[in-house]
């Protein structure tokens, strides 16, 4: 596993009740933005400097130009957003195109135990399917819920689950500073605290629950089971990050520099990290999509997130032996992301009497989103098709 690919934050009091806050809409009072795609002569130039991204192809000078506004903050990530929305509906691929119709969703925002605005999301089937289960997701390093995960969630969604999300602080549309996890076991408690709120739900609190955690959320989703190992019936992880594998480890000399500097500037974005943008991804079409989720994190880890990072897997490789859950764990046989063979380790040091590991031939990092649609189709078969049965079984 590479260290760019997947890391999160914090709450200390659980049983403080979330505030609810309407979300607002912050370009109402800005110029409107031109959301069309546009096709640009190949060999035209965007006159914009100095700014943080390279352009998009095929987007406006001035869409451009909000992809690029530094993203440090909440207030941006939300303008942003909200400039790309009408852009994204329009991107060729399966999750966009052939999204289910019906799918019922909610956005909004709840102020946490630590005061911090936390960005939530739901989707629930058409009124008339009955309700099998809620499906709690946690999604990877540097990531959002309101990307590619919009069309998986509908998909699953569609099956009869209820399905729900949150950015964790500091990514996507959530408060907090962009990429920065000051201590891992804070995301955790923010998640548990979530979560627990919407498993008691009404509608909710008498039907099985589960936890899908993808790349970086799959230490989240692990540590939220260790921590709660009697309050889920089933754990679904994606191309999880529970290992560091050695030979990608620095040096004891580098990380006795990084400990050091992680303490003075812990902000810093300075932590090691290869380029591994064309390892995400399997089909190139889908990789060129990729730039499109506008409120990634992809500069270097910051370098406290990155001793978040190792010190939460040290911890997690350490307890594997106690995961109990149902447990399925699905990943891309040539992942060079977080290597399948941490996969295969969870799964056979795992204590769950109920435990499957799928390996997709060929596939990469990324296979809920990244891949050939059949695969990806075949991938969001298998997740429903488990949960189905478990759901059926309580």
């Amino acid at each position: 596993m590479e260290l760019s690919a997947p890391f999160r934050f914090r709450s200390r009091n659980l049983n403080s009740r979330f505030t609810h806050i309407p979300i607002s809409h912050p370009f109402k009072d800005q110029r409107p933005f031109s959301t069309k795609l546009v096709n640009k002569p190949k060999n035209s130039t965007l006159t914009v400097r100095a700014l943080r991204k390279a352009p998009i192809e095929g987007l406006s000078d001035e869409l451009n130009a909000v992809a690029r506004r530094n993203l440090d903050f909440a207030y941006t990530r939300r303008r942003v957003r909200d400039a790309f929305t009408e852009v994204h509906q329009q991107l060729d691929h399966c999750l966009f195109k052939n999204a289910p119709a019906g799918i019922r969703t909610e956005e909004w925002y709840e102020r946490n135990s630590r005061g911090l605005e936390i960005f939530c999301k739901s989707w629930m089937p058409r009124p008339e399917i009955p309700l099998k289960a809620s499906v709690c997701f946690c999604h990877g390093y540097g990531d959002t819920c309101t990307f590619f995960f919009e069309g998986i969630a509908r998909r699953i969604a569609a099956s009869g689950y209820g399905v729900f999300a949150m950015d964790y602080p500091g990514f996507g549309l959530s408060e907090g500073l962009h990429g920065y996890i000051p201590n891992f076991d804070y995301l955790v408690d923010d998640v548990i605290e979530h979560y627990t709120k919407i498993k008691a739900r009404p509608d909710l609190r008498d039907l099985p629950r589960f936890i899908l955690g993808q790349s970086m959320g799959g230490a989240v989703s692990l540590k939220v089971h260790l921590r709660e190992p009697d309050n889920w019936d089933g754990m679904i992880l994606v191309a999880p990050m529970c290992k560091i594998a050695d030979d990608v480890l620095p040096s004891d000399g580098v990380m006795k520099v990084l400990t050091l500097l992680s303490k003075v500037m812990p902000k810093a974005k300075l932590f090691p990290n290869q380029e591994l943008d064309e390892l995400f991804f399997r089909e190139p079409s889908k990789r060129k999509l990729a730039v499109y989720n506008v409120l990634c994190y992809d500069d270097n880890p910051r370098l406290r997130t990155g001793m978040e990072l190792l010190r939460t897997t040290k911890e997690i490789e350490s307890q594997v032996h106690k995961v109990s859950a149902p447990l399925l764990v699905l990943h891309g046989a040539e992942d060079k992301v977080t290597d399948p063979l941490v996969s295969k380790f969870l799964y056979e040091k795992a204590s769950s009497k109920d435990k499957t590991l799928k390996l997709y031939e060929g596939g990469y990092h990324c296979i809920l989103e990244g891949e050939p649609d059949d695969r990806i189709s075949a991938v969001h078969d298998d997740i429903v098709k488990w949960l189905d049965f478990r759901s059926s079984s309580k």
